[in-house]
């Protein structure tokens, strides 16, 4: 019974965690209403959804490897690197969709190199992502000499400037991995062993769980994701560009956490990773709105996220 009692009390303590990232929003979003009426505009809602669309599509995969109890510092470093290779070769001559699935290939086989160092080497993914990021970025420029490369076909830029029954196409990758995400981590085994992962990696374990494969399914994933973040920056720049995406890794994170997600691991949702993409975007999109200047962005966006890690140290330390 006293079980029972302790679940029954945690319900509403979970509840309010969980509303309360939706009630900052629609907050943030009644006063840039108020402050700048475009904002609420359809045209200006879409370019919210597609400019943090590239990104957003990473922070579903960053999510699992954090409730893992793992961190990928490569992500932006992949994305330039992936936009690169899709543009190299098919400048080459090869064919759009093969060069895309080869940079797909590519960024799911560096997240699972993370991985097997993880797992077997006992080198941990914040040491090996970290030289990821250098490496990666220096792959993206020796591919292309250090110049974009804009040898794209119409169709393929399209997917990145072009829209679907109105809304635009990177928008439409972004909800489908968004969805494809929420059932992997809530209604399948895997999802379950993420979590348990997280949670304690010796116990996972001990109760049957193949740890390294958990580690290289959301790292491999992650990987993949970022590659398909390149491929969609890539045809919306219309050029494969090695000096793009710098910094993203933080952006990324950074919504991960605002949306709840307790980089210890173990504890986290999908949902609240969506929250936190659309709330960096919104209040992003509000202060160029606003023609706030780009070093007080940077300010605005640090304070949000620090704002949101204390939020959710004080409500751990409530719970206990």
């Amino acid at each position: 019974m006293q079980s029972l009692g302790d679940s029954m009390r945690a319900a509403p303590r979970w509840l309010l965690r969980h509303a309360m990232l939706e009630v900052a929003l629609l907050a943030i979003c009644a006063v840039l209403a108020v402050l700048q009426p475009t904002f609420l505009s359809a045209d200006n809602l879409l370019d919210v959804l597609q400019s943090v669309s590239a990104w957003g599509i990473i922070a579903f995969g960053m999510t699992m490897v954090i409730i893992a109890g793992e961190i990928d510092l490569s992500v932006g470093s992949a994305v330039a690197f992936a936009g690169c290779l899709v543009a190299k070769l098919i400048e080459a001559g090869v064919p759009a969709p093969a060069a895309m699935l080869v940079s797909l290939a590519a960024g799911a086989a560096g997240g699972s190199l993370v991985a097997v160092l993880r797992s077997w080497c006992r080198v941990p993914s914040f040491i090996s992502t970290l030289a990821l990021l250098s490496g990666l970025r220096g792959a993206a420029l020796l591919v292309t000499g250090g110049y974009p490369v804009t040898s794209l076909p119409d169709w393929y830029i399209r997917l990145g400037r072009g829209y679907l029954a109105g809304v635009p196409v990177p928008a439409i990758a972004f909800l489908a991995v968004f969805a494809a995400a929420i059932v992997l981590m809530n209604y399948t085994a895997l999802g379950r062993a993420v979590y348990a992962v997280g949670g304690n990696a010796e116990a996972a374990r001990l109760s049957g769980i193949r740890v390294a494969r958990v580690r290289i399914a959301v790292l491999a994933a992650t990987g993949l994701l970022a590659a398909l973040g390149g491929i969609l920056l890539s045809a919306r720049l219309g050029a494969g560009n090695p000096h793009v995406a710098t910094g993203w890794e933080l952006d990324v994170i950074a919504a991960v956490i605002v949306g709840g997600t307790r980089l210890s691991g173990g504890a986290g949702s999908v949902w609240g990773t969506l929250v936190g993409v659309v709330l960096i975007g919104v209040v992003i999109d509000g202060m160029t709105l606003m023609n706030v200047s780009t070093d007080w962005q940077y300010v605005v966006r640090g304070t949000v996220v620090l704002a949101a890690v204390l939020v959710s140290q004080l409500q751990q330390r409530s719970e206990r």
